[in-house]
Order: C-alpha cells, then sequence, then structure tokens
C-alpha cells in the first residue's frame, strides 16, 4: 500500500527572537511545540566549555570568556561558534600533547557578526553547492 495522510511525519526545527513572532501564529493549524532557551550565564558558559573539551575550567577560562563575549550566551551561537572554530582549524585537537588547543589570538581577532542569524547564513553559504541546492 500507498503512504495515507496519517503516515505523513515533518520535522521542521526552527528559531526566533522574542518580538519577531506576530502573537496570532498558534498551534490551530500545525500542533507545534515551543520550547524557550535563555541566555547561558558566563560560569554556566565556562563549565560547558570545559566539559566538552575535557578539560579544567582552570585551563579552558580564556577561551570560555571570549566564547561567551561574542555570543552573549545565545546557545545556538555558543554551539555554531565552537563547530567554527573547529572546522577553521582555531580549535583542534593536538595529538602530541594529548588535548584540546587553540589559537586564542586568531580566535581574538576573528570578525563574528553579533546577529546569530547573520553567523547562521555565512556557515550556509560557505556549504557546497549541492548541500545548499538540497536545502
Amino acid at each position: 500500500g500507498g503512504l495515507n495522510s496519517q503516515d505523513v511525519h515533518f520535522f521542521f526545527l526552527g528559531c526566533y527572537r522574542k518580538g519577531e513572532v506576530d502573537s496570532g501564529v498558534n498551534d490551530d493549524v500545525i500542533p507545534s511545540t515551543n520550547v524557550k532557551l535563555d541566555s547561558i550565564d558566563e560560569e554556566t558558559l565556562g563549565t560547558m566549555v570545559s566539559e566538552t573539551l575535557c578539560l579544567s575550567p582552570r585551563l579552558t577560562r580564556t577561551l570560555s570568556s571570549t566564547i561567551y563575549h561574542k555570543t552573549k550566551g545565545n546557545p545556538l551561537f555558543v554551539t555554531r561558534l565552537m563547530i567554527s572554530l573547529s572546522k577553521d582549524g582555531l580549535l583542534r585537537p593536538s595529538l602530541r600533547r594529548q588535548r584540546w588547543e587553540w589559537d586564542e589570538e586568531k580566535i581574538l581577532c576573528q570578525k563574528l557578526s553579533d546577529d546569530v542569524a547573520e553567523f547562521l547564513l555565512h556557515t550556509i553559504l560557505a556549504l557546497p553547492m549541492d548541500v545548499k541546492s538540497t536545502l
């Protein structure tokens, strides 16, 4: 048999900032779940970076502080920035030292948009053409 309308599912993940969506948007047409993410405070972000890199907070303090100030604690921005730093080779595993290392000067000098949407747009534009056409 073919698929009927009850067998079709669609997953969509979107994000918006408070005040950017009309208050008329609701679950009447398509059921949805809203999840509110507040900004991460600097201490929590420090713990997150430390645990992600399996290093003590003392060793990651300056990196965590830089990430916090560049992202203002936006959880999506923090995650995407760390991935971007890794892809750009600014945050990398060192086989010799058997731990993560980073180039703090280059990270500090890296020009980033203050707008997470613009940052994500640049990330998408950098994707290969076949991936962009699929999106």
